[in-house]
């Protein structure tokens, strides 16, 4: 995704118009199938991870310079006032006091019931975000290395979590971890109230 331009698509429509073309017969049929929207994203720098809300209201995005924006769907003045975007995913450096180390935001993934969701980055961190309160819920420790993948189970009882070493360490880090098994995935369970938003009641 080095374009900072999102596309987004109406799936019924996009699916009807696939049924109608399976049906219409063996020649082939070609028509352009055009987004419903296209936006230009609110971060600067290339687009890194997509995720759409579970209300079906919006999406979040994330960039590799540490940033996530929160969008709606709805085009009107009135809802678009609302997207932000917001800095994650920094470590502060021992050596340098008051300058930060920026990670890419790998990973995006929302809650299906409560509607927050989580972000994973190449700082190995899975932070938890209240998209209406506009604040993090909760950072979890620290994995052994770049959160590649996040995904919520169907009932949000679970989040997986996918770690690998990634191109913020150096082709020598990934070398020298190569033997020794740094891709993994977690597995955490979810208390009841672990991932409800502070806006929600």
């Amino acid at each position: 995704m080095a374009s900072r331009t999102v596309y987004i698509y109406d799936l019924h429509a996009l699916s009807t118009f696939l049924s109608q073309s399976s049906n219409a017969g063996p020649e082939t049929h070609t028509q352009s199938i055009e987004p419903w929207q296209r936006r230009e994203s609110s971060l600067k720098f290339m687009t890194r991870a997509v995720a759409c809300m579970p209300n079906d209201a919006g999406y979040a995005s994330s960039s590799i310079e540490g940033r996530v924006a929160v969008e709606w769907f709805d085009p009107s003045d009135s809802s678009q006032d609302r997207k932000y975007a917001f800095k994650c995913h920094r470590q502060q450096t021992p050596d340098e006091p008051g300058v930060d180390v920026v990670y890419p935001v790998n990973a995006l993934a929302f809650h299906p019931v409560h509607g927050t969701f989580a972000s994973g980055g190449g700082d190995g961190v899975v932070a938890l975000w209240d998209g209406v309160a506009k604040r993090r819920i909760r950072q979890y420790q620290r994995f052994p290395a770049s959160v590649a993948a996040l995904a919520f189970s169907s009932d949000g009882r679970y989040l997986a979590i996918g770690v690998c070493s990634g191109f913020e360490e150096g082709k020598e880090r990934e070398q020298e971890d190569a033997s020794e098994g740094v891709v993994k995935v977690f597995i955490r369970e979810l208390g009841e109230s672990e991932a409800k938003g502070k806006g929600t009641k």
